[in-house]
């Protein structure tokens, strides 16, 4: 998946999601779910156990299940490399990130670094990221995208952080290029159940409300 690939696919479901749990009985079935109920983006998170099994496990089965598995939570460049080797499409950070951002150019991926304020923007445009991360987005809400326009025009910006089917389109008329979704479409409890009609009828829900 080149950068240009990754911006498309969201700016066309205009979501991303991400997932957290205490376990995941499988990854590919989990995929399936999401991207039956329209969301095709799904982050992995190294903060779930076996996280790159996980991503080998939804990486294996892309053509069965039809999403794009990426990986996030990446901290350090081993990570990056272990998580590319697992076959992760694409890498998300917390924060400002360059030794990520570093093995992710170099592999010719996409990658989104987390940023608050406009001069970590400015870093992380600069560093090459495809997408900047805003987290946390509920702290300032969807106004402050909207400002960020001013000095970057054009800017693609995924909003994370305390985003539901109440708020996300307002995120997104503000200008957002898609937004993440996190507990309230894949509930850590449902993915570790795995309750994947639950998870899908989230997904759709969630994809309803943005239109």
């Amino acid at each position: 998946m080149t950068p240009e690939e990754f911006i498309r696919q969201l700016e066309t479901d205009r979501t991303l999601a991400v997932v957290r749990a205490p376990g995941i009985p499988d990854a590919a079935e989990l995929c399936h779910a999401l991207a039956t109920g329209g969301i095709r983006s799904v982050e992995l998170t190294f903060t779930t156990p076996d996280a790159l099994a996980h991503v080998r496990r939804a990486a294996d089965t892309a053509a069965e299940h039809g999403a794009a598995i990426g990986i996030g939570t990446v901290l350090t460049a081993d990570q990056a490399k272990a998580a590319i080797d697992a076959g992760a499409k694409f890498l998300v950070t917390p924060g400002l990130r360059p030794e990520v951002a570093e093995v992710a150019v170099k592999a010719g991926i996409p990658f989104s670094l987390g940023a608050m304020t406009p001069t970590e923007v400015a870093q992380a445009l600069d560093l090459g990221s495809a997408a900047v991360k805003i987290f946390p987005a509920r702290q300032l809400g969807p106004v402050y995208l909207k400002d960020l326009q001013g000095p970057y025009p054009g800017i693609k910006l995924l909003p994370s952080g305390g985003i539901d089917a109440s708020n996300a389109k307002g995120y997104l008329d503000a200008g957002a290029a898609a937004v993440c979704c996190g507990t309230s479409v894949v509930p850590p409890a449902a993915v570790a159940a795995g309750d994947w009609t639950d998870i899908s009828a989230r997904a759709a829900a969630f994809t309803g409300a943005l239109k």
